[in-house]
């Protein structure tokens, strides 16, 4: 097997993910193309050369559906001979696509591809495109479905984590992500968003909140406690007998924001680069997918990690930096309680809590996060995971060159 080597990367900013956000007068198409073209225009691509596009999108309805890969990269001006998938593995869709465009490369079977992600929670609501696990009362009764709001309660009830606990990690996560546009550790990887007559719309992650408390955080009501007296606590405590009542400390504050978004890396073989005269920055070291606990559905991230860096016969204390996806703030809380990693590796330049989470985009997005902060430091490995809806994981392992 050859080496998948990682060339660039871009994102969008971050919009709220609502009617009056930035990016909701922008087209999910038009979100990804945008990315395709940055890709393309950095780079000086000859896109006749690159063999696929791979999307993930987690919501595939409505504008973000037929194949919106395929569809965003002729609104980009691509070849017309360059192809596009989508994928959907919930929130890893993203990284599912990088490591899914590292399998082919690797293989010899294309020598380059675009993957990345994107999502308009604002014009495509969370959960729109329904399906079984919602809806079917068998499938339901078998998952034990409860929304994952109350999984990440059952996670911090089970692990003793208090309000002040969650509300604190959200706020260094705000603190960090402030910080890392103070210093422009993003300065290099985000690409403004413009409108149809070129009007830049937004340049800088819309979600951030720089200088919240504690304090203000505590003024929050707790998110999930009336989905919980509704009957979901009750099922959720019929697979967790041993926990007597879920505590609800979860709140919009201290959980991932809901954002529009889009992201794209570029992956390619190092003929590819040769060929084009373009420095390889990463390659990617591996990659695992694992399934979880579906009623938490959360907590896969540490199994998965693990899992991985076995297989790689690597240790926790061989990658110098994580990103672990902020779906809720006692995700990455048990995280680091299982693998023993210290907050001082893990989403050094803040997270979800404080960017958001554009669904089907993110998991590309902490690829470039990590990759550009790997350089900026000098160092050699990072892994990032994220948790899955209906319980799943997925991890991958990069490598600065």
């Amino acid at each position: 097997m050859a080496d998948a080597y990682l060339y660039d990367h871009v994102r969008t900013p971050r919009g709220r993910g609502r009617s009056d956000g930035a990016l909701a007068q922008i087209t999910p198409v038009q979100l990804a193309a945008q990315t395709l073209i940055a890709l393309r225009q950095r780079n000086g691509l000859d896109t006749a050369q690159i063999d696929d596009v791979i999307l993930g999108c987690v919501a595939p309805i409505g504008e973000q559906g037929a194949n919106i890969a395929r569809l965003a990269a002729i609104v980009a001006d691509y070849a017309e001979q360059v192809p596009g998938q989508q994928i959907n593995r919930f929130c890893a869709s993203a990284l599912e696509a990088v490591n899914l465009a590292a399998a082919v490369v690797s293989s010899g079977q294309a020598q380059a591809v675009v993957a990345g992600g994107v999502e308009s929670m604002s014009r495509t609501p969370m959960g729109g495109d329904g399906g079984p696990w919602y809806a079917d009362p068998q499938t339901n009764w078998k998952s034990y479905y409860t929304p994952q709001g109350i999984g990440a309660d059952l996670i911090a009830t089970l692990d003793a984590y208090r309000r002040e606990d969650i509300d604190a990690f959200a706020v260094e996560s705000q603190r960090r992500a402030a910080h890392a546009w103070a210093a422009g550790y993003f300065d290099g990887s985000v690409i403004p968003v413009r409108d149809v007559i070129g009007e830049v719309v937004l340049a800088r992650d819309e979600h951030l909140r720089a200088g919240t408390t504690v304090a203000d955080l505590a003024r929050l009501k707790a998110a999930f406690t009336a989905m919980g007296e509704s009957g979901y606590d009750a099922l959720a405590l019929q697979r967790y007998p041993q926990v007597e009542r879920i505590e609800h400390v979860h709140t919009g504050g201290n959980s991932s924001g809901i954002v529009d978004g889009a992201s794209a890396v570029l992956v390619g073989s190092r003929a590819y680069g040769e060929r084009n005269g373009l420095r390889p920055r990463g390659r990617i070291l591996g990659f695992q997918s694992i399934g979880s606990e579906p009623t938490i559905m959360l907590t896969g991230p540490a199994p998965c990690s693990a899992k991985l860096l076995q297989r790689l016969g690597l240790g926790f204390d061989d990658i110098d930096l994580f990103e672990v996806n902020e779906a809720f703030a006692s995700v990455v809380m048990r995280f680091m309680r299982e693998t023993g990693v210290g907050h001082d590796r893990i989403n050094v330049n803040g997270g979800s809590i404080a960017l958001g989470h554009p669904l089907g985009a993110t998991g590309a997005m902490l690829v470039g996060t990590a990759l550009d902060e790997l350089e900026r430091r000098g160092g050699r490995r990072a892994l990032i995971t994220l948790c899955a809806a209906a319980g799943m994981a997925t991890a991958t392992v990069i490598e600065r060159l």
